[in-house]
């Protein structure tokens, strides 16, 4: 499961707001890249892939791929805006390691690569 706090609902809620018609929801993934060898991918969807674990938070729609999804079980999602730093932060379990520049990490999970 993925669990949104209501400020992130808020401005995913206001994200879909300005987006195309049809939008419906974000979608998040998780790809190789960044120092630690996993990095975060946002966007927003207009429906579901096969294979899609849908998750409803408010009135939005959570994505996410198979691939991802034991690497984000059990994640927590906030948006928070301050003097340094906006955006979305991810309070995951399963994160074994965080670079240093913090947009990257490696994780403990079983299965495939994402």
């Amino acid at each position: 499961m993925v669990a949104l706090t209501d400020n992130a609902v808020r401005m995913i809620e206001r994200l879909i707001g300005d987006a195309a018609e049809g939008t419906c929801g974000l979608r998040i993934m998780v790809e190789p890249g960044g120092c630690a060898g996993l990095q975060y991918l946002l966007g927003l969807e207009t429906a579901a892939m096969d294979g899609d674990e849908v998750y409803e938070a408010g009135n939005v729609k959570v994505f996410v791929d198979p691939y991802s999804l034991p690497i984000i079980h059990g994640t927590h999602i906030d948006y928070v805006e301050g003097l340094e730093t906006s955006g979305f932060v991810f309070e995951n379990p399963n994160v074994s390691n965080v670079c240093s520049c913090s947009k990257s990490f490696s994780a403990a999970w079983s299965g495939g690569a994402p």
